[in-house]
């Protein structure tokens, strides 16, 4: 069983390197601005200390205000795990960028949260429907989709 990285300390491992992007923290959890996550995921998964090498799941949650993008990261070198959340406040246009370029096994994952959620990843290079046809109307997972 891998072992949670205090959310704080790891935050602070991501200031120290890119100033401003953990802007928010919890035990477990560490939420990046968006402009500033891409070049935190490099850094989560080059970081020696950290090593991320191994993306376990992307996810997507509506807070009605904002959506959050969920990874779920672990580092089996060291045995370690966190869990990353970016936020977007555009409910007509949410948009993050694709971490594909540094774990490929982003590739689905993102596509199903486009899908479902509504919540586009961009520079994804194949950024259609997984699931759903394209000419599904809406995104079903969105709290108002039935509205």
């Amino acid at each position: 069983m891998t072992i949670p990285l205090d959310g704080s300390r790891l935050a602070q491992s991501i200031n120290q390197n890119i100033p401003g992007a953990a802007v928010e923290w919890d035990e477990t959890n560490v939420w990046i601005k968006p402009d500033s996550w891409l070049e935190a995921a490099q850094f989560l998964k080059k970081s020696p200390d950290l090593d991320f090498a191994y993306l376990n799941a992307v996810t997507g949650v509506d807070y009605i205000e904002h959506f959050e993008v969920v990874y779920h990261l672990t580092s089996i070198r060291h045995n370690h795990s966190a869990v990353i959340k970016v936020r977007t406040y555009d409910r007509d246009d949410p948009k993050v960028q694709t971490v594909t370029p540094i774990w490929q096994g982003a590739d689905l994952q993102e596509r199903e949260v486009w899908d479902l959620m509504g919540v586009k990843f961009e520079n994804h290079r194949n950024m259609k429907r997984i699931l759903l046809w394209e000419d599904f109307p809406g995104h079903p997972l969105r709290k108002d989709f039935l509205r």
